[in-house]
């Protein structure tokens, strides 16, 4: 290890993760260079659960599937606060759209949070079942983004 490495620095790094529910977090100088990133972990849900209020626009915008809870699906909800993103780029196609087959780690959509772009993948292989955000649309944490069949 080089002498300018600093544990503290490190465990304020990986305090900010936890903080900002950032995907990782990188410091450089001209000696050091120190990355923490935290895996990639799908929550997921059997039952539609009770989420922090969305946006009265968003909830107008894309109706949830008139059906039972238990008929829901699993559902893949946000793991942190940002802008989502349904395609790579403007224009580009979606990633994935209601009746979109996926197989478990697909990129689902991207989720940007201060300045970095965050996979959101899929928990297991399965069918689309709806798309809940529209691309550019902000998301709470716990919102769900996309429903599995």
């Amino acid at each position: 290890m080089s002498q300018d490495f600093n544990d503290d620095l490190v465990r304020r790094m990986a305090a900010l993760l936890n903080e900002t529910g950032l995907g990782e977090i990188e410091y450089e100088t001209k000696d050091l260079k120190v990355r923490i990133a935290r895996p990639q972990v799908q929550m997921t849900a059997v039952a539609a659960a009770p989420s922090m209020a969305a946006p009265a626009a968003s909830t107008a915008a894309v109706p949830a599937p008139a059906v039972g809870a238990g008929e829901l699906g699993e559902v893949v909800p946000s793991p942190m606060v940002g802008t989502a993103y349904t395609a790579p780029e403007p224009g580009a196609a979606p990633y994935v759209q209601a009746g979109s087959k996926v197989a478990k780690g697909d990129t689902l959509l991207i989720i940007e949070a201060m300045k970095v772009m965050n996979p959101i993948t899929a928990p297991r292989a399965g069918t689309v079942k709806a798309v809940l955000v529209d691309s550019g649309q902000p998301v709470e944490y716990g919102q769900t983004l996309v429903v599995l069949e």
